[in-house]
């Protein structure tokens, strides 16, 4: 298995293995963001895990200025879930982040407890105001 940093060349299986998850990932793969996800994926902390020439999984962070590192995204396939490369993918990060305090914002709990990662806080939706 190789990791490795995001490249452009790498956009169209990234974008094809979300479209795979089906409805949970449509916030990214739907024809009117893809564009907009496509140019998130290129400006954040991406890495990219590939068996061959299969990719089999991705991370996506952001840097929050030097101060903590976030990450959003972490998708694995299904074909190789269960052989840590979720787990790999997340330690890439503090491999170039050494000195940073990494956070997930997840809607899977579950997984980050089995990785013996702590859970710090909750994530709010701030919604507008009705004028």
């Amino acid at each position: 298995m190789e990791i490795r940093k995001y490249k452009k060349e790498d956009e169209n299986k990234v974008m094809e293995i979300i479209k795979q998850e089906g409805k949970e990932w449509e916030c990214y793969s739907k024809s009117n963001v893809q564009d907009k996800y496509k140019k998130a994926l290129k400006n954040s902390i991406t890495y990219v895990a590939y068996v061959g020439d299969e990719l089999c999984g991705y991370s996506r962070s952001l840097n929050d200025n030097g101060f903590f590192v976030y990450v959003c995204d972490l998708l694995v396939t299904p074909k190789f879930r269960g052989g840590n490369i979720g787990r790999e993918l997340m330690e890439c990060i503090y491999k170039d982040y050494p000195d940073k305090i990494v956070y997930v914002m997840s809607d899977i709990d579950e997984y980050y407890k089995k990785q013996g990662y702590r859970k710090e806080c909750s994530v709010f939706e701030v919604l507008k105001s009705s004028e």
